[in-house]
């Protein structure tokens, strides 16, 4: 009886491990178990837009208020257009703000941080924030640093 008592509580926690592991699944991947909120469709476009990956979120002063939805190459402009779902309780984007594409922490993932302009007309479905800012590639950087260092010499 007392080993049945200990297989059942074994079992218990492994089953409680393997719902704690999916739940932490679900998070971590942008997945939302809610029902989706209502939004609008915002572009941008980047010069680079390494490490972006859609699902990543939009935020605006460390709040998320929205998500990539899509990134593909603009055939006019040769450049990375992302498209962005913003919530649509956050009708208050002019049309002078901008998006950069931060990084969280040293090396974590990347989102999109906005930024709101002056300008007293809105931003609504459809339109294009032009003031970008495109991803800092650590490699790139490291490159620069490295052939200037060359040419000192």
């Amino acid at each position: 009886m007392r080993i049945r008592t200990l297989e059942l509580g074994v079992g218990a926690f492994m089953l409680a491990g393997l719902l704690a592991l999916a739940v932490l699944v679900v998070n971590i991947s942008g997945l939302s178990l809610s029902a989706p909120t209502q939004s609008y469709t915002l572009y941008a476009l980047f010069e680079n837009a390494g490490g972006l990956t859609v699902r990543s979120k939009v935020a605006m002063s460390g709040v998320t208020i929205g998500q990539v939805t899509a990134i593909e190459i603009d055939q006019e402009a040769l450049m990375a257009r992302v498209e962005m779902k913003i919530n649509s309780d956050v009708d208050y984007l002019s049309y002078d703000s901008s998006a950069a594409i931060l990084t969280a922490g040293l090396l974590g993932e990347k989102y999109i941080g906005i930024t709101v302009g002056g300008d007293e007309e809105m931003l609504t479905e459809g339109d294009y924030i032009d003031d970008t800012q495109s991803s800092l590639v650590l490699e790139e950087l490291i490159g620069k640093f490295l052939f200037n260092k060359v040419n000192e010499e």
